[in-house]
């Protein structure tokens, strides 16, 4: 844990023996063995998934309400009980990563254990010890940076999917400010994609609002059954991998300063950037172009620039890395509410000469062409087949120059997290698989408007603030 936190308190919530009292559907498999797919066993060389979210803290008032509604004792008991509450309806991540070898030895299969005897899911309460530390600090960085602090809101950092055989699979830190609170999660990938990630946080956030009362479930619950996955596309639900495929590369990361920077995008900026993409390519796009495809073809654009204009990023060729979902593209489709990952890598590679001398819409174009070619079961198969045959695994160290990588997504409900005390005032990641090039976007606070967290070498960043082009469509 970082100098600059104090932890006050440190607790593993387990799921208790009177769980079978709350009103939870039959899951259509034993929840005591999670077998994973090829769409989470790519992820086990991965560091944990973290996001947070900031709020202000609520008034005396509100306290007080929250308090006597909830008949808890503070407002981080209640935090911690509504956590306990909703960890019932997400029994895998109160498990642990599991392995079996193979009967010659040579291959291991990894699953979750749901009832193993040191599971348990981290609740962490914790203050910072720069005591005038404000909300406004957080927000407002002198250098316009995510400051540094940010990094050690979040727990176990640096801990890798794959050891989770010692590890909690999930674990929640609650870092009190002079005048907010930060909630940050830490939460094994294996087990998680982006959608089943907010669906954790927006279920918490619902229970904590005092919406669902003590025995009854929640508005959503979710679908756990992977099973139907394997059963669907390989007839085998154990997959086991080669022990020669199980190497971690570890390449250092780069030395040079690393750094975090959040701009945002609003609504009218937003519709701007997509109308312009649109129009530059009408023969082709035939206004096809989405907000989202218009933004990274924006960025992507902007980034390269900078690099080559700063002797940064002369290699001949980029890549953005756009996660596919894989839920709408089976058929049948797997409902929303399935828990765990269902992505796959979508990439569009361009000469970066090419990309330099081509429209914002060329660029649009491009992406749009490679997410339509990613469409249909058939891909889907394609992908989880090859995987079977051929294991590859994705690392966060020893990517290419001019890599990028999209993390999370506008549709994912962030800003309506409301604990019940108000909204959050911002969403920020972890280190966690920090890499020069990794794009965070999320819907913005404003309905419509969209914010994108930058990490890049601190010297593109600065390049990247002088660039008009770019800043044209940034809001302060």
């Amino acid at each position: 844990m970082c100098s600059k936190i104090h932890v006050i308190s440190t607790s593993t919530i387990k799921i208790p023996p009177q769980r079978s009292t709350i009103k939870i559907p039959p899951q259509p498999q034993s929840t005591a063995r999670i077998n994973l797919t090829p769409w989470d066993l790519e992820l086990l060389f991965l560091e944990y998934s973290q996001k947070g979210l900031l709020f202000l803290k609520p008034s005396p008032h509100q306290q007080t309400q929250i308090l006597t509604k909830t008949n808890t004792t503070s407002l981080i008991h209640h935090l911690k009980a509504s956590f306990e509450q909703t960890l019932h309806f997400f029994p895998p991540l109160a498990g642990r990563l599991a392995t079996a070898r193979s009967e010659d030895g040579a291959a291991t299969c990894f699953f979750i254990d749901c009832n193993h005897t040191e599971g348990g899911a981290l609740f962490i309460h914790a203050t910072v010890k720069d005591e005038n530390l404000t909300v406004a600090d957080v927000l407002n960085s002198s250098t316009n940076y995510v400051p540094e602090i940010v990094r050690s809101f979040f727990p176990l950092t640096a801990v890798r999917n794959y050891d989770d055989i010692s590890q909690p699979l999930l674990a929640v830190q609650v870092t009190e400010l002079v005048d907010g609170l930060f909630i940050g999660l830490s939460i094994n990938h294996l087990l998680v994609d982006g959608t089943s990630f907010w669906h954790l946080f927006n279920s918490w956030a619902e229970v904590s609002r005092g919406e669902i009362p003590i025995g009854n479930p929640i508005s959503k619950l979710p679908f756990l059954n992977r099973d139907r996955i394997t059963l669907d596309l390989t007839r085998s639900n154990s997959i086991y991998i080669s022990n020669e495929h199980l190497v971690f590369d570890k390449s250092p990361q780069r030395s040079r300063l690393m750094r975090d920077r959040v701009f945002h995008f609003t609504k009218e900026n937003v519709a701007k950037l997509k109308a312009r993409a649109n129009q530059e390519i009408a023969a082709e796009s035939k206004g096809k172009i989405s907000s989202l495809q218009a933004i990274v073809a924006h960025i992507w654009r902007s980034i390269i620039r900078c690099r080559f204009a700063t002797n940064l990023g002369t290699q001949e060729t980029t890549t953005f890395e756009i996660p596919m979902g894989a839920r709408q593209r089976m058929n049948p489709p797997l409902p929303e509410e399935y828990f765990g990952n269902a992505v796959f890598p979508g990439l569009a590679t361009l000469e970066t000469g090419e990309l330099l001398e081509n429209s914002l819409g060329w660029t649009a174009w491009q992406i749009n062409k490679m997410i339509a070619s990613s469409d249909g079961p058939e891909i889907v198969k394609e992908f989880y087949m090859g995987w079977i045959n051929k294991p590859t695994f994705l690392q966060s160290v020893g990517l290419p120059s001019n890599y990028f990588i999209l993390i999370n997504s506008p549709r994912f409900n962030v800003y309506g997290n409301d604990f019940g005390w108000g909204k959050p005032v911002a969403v920020r990641s972890g280190g966690a698989n920090s890499s020069d090039g990794r794009i965070t976007v999320s819907s913005g606070l404003k309905e419509g408007s969209l914010e994108i967290e930058a990490c890049l070498f601190a010297e593109t960043l600065s390049a990247l603030v002088e660039d008009k082009e770019f800043m044209e469509f940034v809001s302060s």
